[in-house]
This record gives structure tokens, sequence and C-alpha cells, in this order.
């Protein structure tokens, strides 16, 4: 594991001053290798399924592993999307001059070796690798287990790319060893890895947080919840409230809660039930719901859950201010959004709800790299240092100030 890392370290002295062309010219040759080699992907991927499947993975995380040709030439594209993003790298972000005459720069640099740890879904080795490579950083990346001959297949061609580009294929590196003793002596390696971000389910993100020496920026899990107000445009409710859940179920910024005002309960309910129902979501209810609609009673670990799954949790306000205080207590920190054309209502609840992204009357699954313009991203941080929300390439970077003196010396 040491040599491994050692050799990691060694190759952030080539990656950190690569001409900015350089590396978007590599990354157009990392995504055309990845469309070249589509069905050696989707072979390798196979394999994936179908131990996933013999080992009673759910349909929501098979549909998270699952690569076909469509979901190939996204990951490709995205790689194109984050080549053509402006240079992260040697940004001077503040510039001035102090009495003394010296002239100071605070200047956008590389972090170093990035551990990324992840799993089920294998478009992350090369979104994050990609990531990685334009801000300048070497990656290690440790997926899950049952993405392992996916992971493998990626990686090996974006090493390709790197070996004929004559850099180290240590740039992009894959753990060599997928044990759980492996993760535990990685988090421990401060000398050789600068940041561990572990995306994943509460219990991978809980040990690292717990046990490494290296600083963390955690994706945490993602339990999001839309409020639909008094002031709502009802169908638009309907269709951000059906998207928020039905439009993929099993990721992080998927609708998990729905608060809905007293005052419109009972139209909204009724309607929403007829569509959840089209979709066979499963609807669990406060008190105050069941009154309205037939559906199972919710209790106090349902409003805790990130079901990952078409199952969804509803609750009955008195107000906006009732929605806030239930998204604060129960909320990770992620994406939360209201429905309402009353503006002082809306900006009441973007200024007053602690998490990443908070919307208005928009789907909380716009929560994503691209969406947000970043072309990729390393995951959602749930973090409030450093970074916040979706993580791109500005965000892979630190800062070191550059003093410019004329033989200044200090009285």
């Amino acid at each position: 594991m040491e040599q491994f890392l050692k050799n990691l370290k060694n190759s952030t002295k080539t990656i950190a001053l690569l001409e900015p062309s350089v590396k978007t010219d590599i990354l157009n040759q990392m995504a055309k290798a990845l469309r070249k080699n589509f069905q050696i992907i989707i072979n390798e991927n196979k394999k994936d399924l179908i131990e996933g499947k013999s080992s009673n993975l759910s349909s929501a995380l098979l549909d998270r592993l699952l690569l076909d040709k469509s979901r190939v030439e996204a990951m490709a594209t995205a790689i194109n999307e984050i080549a053509i993003l402006k240079e992260p790298v040697g940004r001077i972000l503040d510039g001035w001059v102090v009495p003394s005459g010296l002239r100071i720069e605070k200047v956008s640099i590389p972090i170093g070796v990035i551990a990324i740890i992840y799993e089920s879904r294998p478009n992350v080795t090369s979104d994050t690798a990609a990531l990685c490579f334009k801000s300048g950083n070497v990656c290690v990346l440790k997926g899950g287990k049952e993405a392992a001959h996916s992971n493998k297949i990626i990686a090996e061609i974006l090493q390709e790319v790197l070996t004929k580009n004559n850099l180290p294929k240590e740039i992009i590196s894959l753990i060599p060893d997928n044990s759980r003793e492996a993760v535990a002596k990685l988090i421990k390696m401060d000398k050789y890895i600068d940041l561990v971000i572990p995306r994943g389910g509460e219990g991978l993100i809980k040990y690292i947080s717990a046990n490494s020496s290296v600083p963390v920026i955690k994706h945490d899990k993602g339990l999001c919840h839309t409020y639909i107000d008094k002031d709502a445009n009802i169908k638009d409710a309907i269709k951000i409230a059906v998207n928020a859940k039905c439009q993929r179920t099993g990721v992080c910024n998927a609708m998990e809660t729905l608060l809905v005002h007293v005052d419109i309960a009972d139209e909204v309910l009724k309607r929403l039930k007829e569509v959840y129902d089209s979709h066979g979501t499963e609807l669990r209810g406060c008190q105050n719901t069941i009154e309205v609609i037939d559906i199972k009673l919710a209790n106090e670990e349902d409003f805790n859950t990130e079901y990952l799954d078409n199952i969804l949790s509803i609750k009955i306000v008195k107000d906006v201010n009732e929605a806030i205080e239930h998204i604060n207590d129960y909320g990770s920190g992620h994406s939360e959004a209201i429905i309402t054309e009353n503006y002082t209502t809306g900006e009441h609840f973007l200024n007053s709800v602690d998490s990443a992204c908070v919307y208005i009357n928009a789907s909380t699954r716009f929560t994503d790299g691209a969406e947000f313009g970043f072309g990729a991203e390393v995951g959602i941080s749930t973090n409030k240092l450093h970074s916040r929300g979706p993580m791109g390439i500005n965000d892979l970077t630190t800062y070191k100030f550059k003093i410019y003196g004329k033989g200044n010396a200090r009285a």
C-alpha cells in the first residue's frame, strides 16, 4: 500500500505542471477511448449485473450499476464537457500590494492526491478521474465490489490514454486491494493522501469520517424534501413532486419526504395519489395524511430514512415555518424545494433552510454537476467546508500565495 501511494504522490509533480491545452487534448482522447471501447465496457458490466442479481441487490442499486450504450456515451460526453471547462489551476483569486511594497497574489493550485471512495455507480470512475485530471490532481479510486469489473475496465481504458501520452498511469489509479482492511489503511495514509472524499451509504460515510487521519469532505445521504405551499401552482406542484420522486428513485437527489400545506392538502394529496399509484410508489403518511388518503401510517423512522427506492413519506404542515423546521430537523443538508407563487414565502424558505441546494418551483433532481454546468461532479458535498453541493473542478483546488518583491527586507 505504501509503495503504491508513494508512486501516486510522485506523479503529482507531473500532472500539476501540465499545460491546459495538453490536459484538454488528453481528456478528449479519453472520451474517444470510452466510445471506441463501449462494447467491452458493457460486457464487463454484465458480469457485475449477474453477480449483483445473485447477491440480491435491490432494483434501485442494479439500476445505478447498469451501463448500456447510452450511459457509456453520457460518460464520454461528460469528459468532453469537463475538457472545455475554464482552466481551474493558476487562477488569480485575489491580488494586492502591501505598504512594504510586496505584491501578493492568491493563486489556485491542485490539492494533490485525492482518494475517492464510492459505491455502485461505475460512471463515477470516469467522472471523478476526469475532474481530478482537469484540476491537476492525482486520484486513487475505491469503487464498490459490486462494480469491480466495470470500474477496472474503465480505469484501464483511461490509463492507456495516459501511457500513450507518456504520462504515469498512476495519475488515475484504482486501489489494488478491495478489502475493508485496505480502506482502513488507506484513510490513515496522510503522508501521501491530501483529501478523502467518501460517497455512498450512511455507514461508509460515518466510518471514514470517524477513522480518517486525512481531511474528509463528506458526500452524505440525500434525505431531500419538497414543500408544497398554500400559494403553489397546483399543476406545477404535481409535476415537480412526481418528477422529484419518480424520475429516478435510487439517487441521492430524489425526494424522500413530501410536505404539504394543510389548506391545500385535501386537493393536492388526492390528485397526487392517483399519479403516484400509476408509478407504483408506496406512500407513507402522518396521521393527518392518512385521514385524507388511504395509505400506510409513517413513523419516526420513515422521516429519518433515505429510501433510495420508490417509497415516499408525506407530512401535512400548518405553514412554511413548520416545513422549514421539519427539514432542518430531519434533512441531511442536501437538497430541498418549495413550490409557491408567493415571493416572500419563497425567499423566506430559501434563506432559512440549511441545505447545500435550495430550490423554488423546481425539482431536487437538478442537483447534479452536469445540470449546474460543471460537466460532472465528484459528488454532492453535504459538508460546509471546504466545498458544498455539487463538487466540480474548482472545488478540487486549493491556493497558495505568491509574493513578489524587489529586494525587500523587513524592518
